[in-house]
């Protein structure tokens, strides 16, 4: 970058901090600004939470823990099992249709093609999230009134 570039961009901290707050308080990764050619983005790496993963699979596999001892070595994280259902969106997760209403589906629960399993919340608007299968919720993998990034895991139907 020349001497030019450098000095001609000025970078609003106070901004930077702002967003970076934001990005704490919602839980989200990244978030981007833009205001006329000036564009900031703000991301923040962080690991997917380990404990989440095996506390939803080791709920699966203790069933079948007695047979055999290997499949809890090596257990199928949820963002890679062939039941699990992703959002569409960015957006923030509720379990029910109304506050303090019954939550749509419990671990367990039997659904079918079509269900709704949970709804996210994107730009004022309720979005269904549908389940593309019949099958048993075997794992709900956020709580209600969680953001959620685009392709996070929701569920498990199997």
């Amino acid at each position: 970058m020349t001497e030019t570039n450098v000095t001609s961009m000025q970078v609003d901290a106070g901004l930077v901090r702002q967003l970076a707050e934001l990005l704490d308080e919602t839980r989200l990764t990244e978030i981007e600004v833009q205001d006329g050619d000036r564009r900031i983005r703000v991301v923040r790496n962080i690991a997917v939470p380990a404990a989440a993963a095996p506390m939803t699979v080791a709920a699966v596999p203790a069933a079948a823990a007695p047979a055999t001892a290997a499949p809890p070595a090596a257990p199928v994280a949820p963002a890679d099992h062939p039941g699990t259902i992703k959002s569409p969106m960015v957006g923030t997760v509720y379990m029910s249709g109304a506050p303090g209403a019954k939550s749509f589906v419990a671990v367990g629960d039997k659904v079918a093609a079509g269900d709704t399993l949970l709804i996210v919340e994107a730009m004022k608007v309720m979005n269904p999230i549908l389940s593309p299968r019949a099958g048993t919720v075997t794992a709900i993998l956020v709580d209600n009134n969680q953001p959620v990034e685009f392709d996070q895991p929701l569920v498990v139907v199997e």
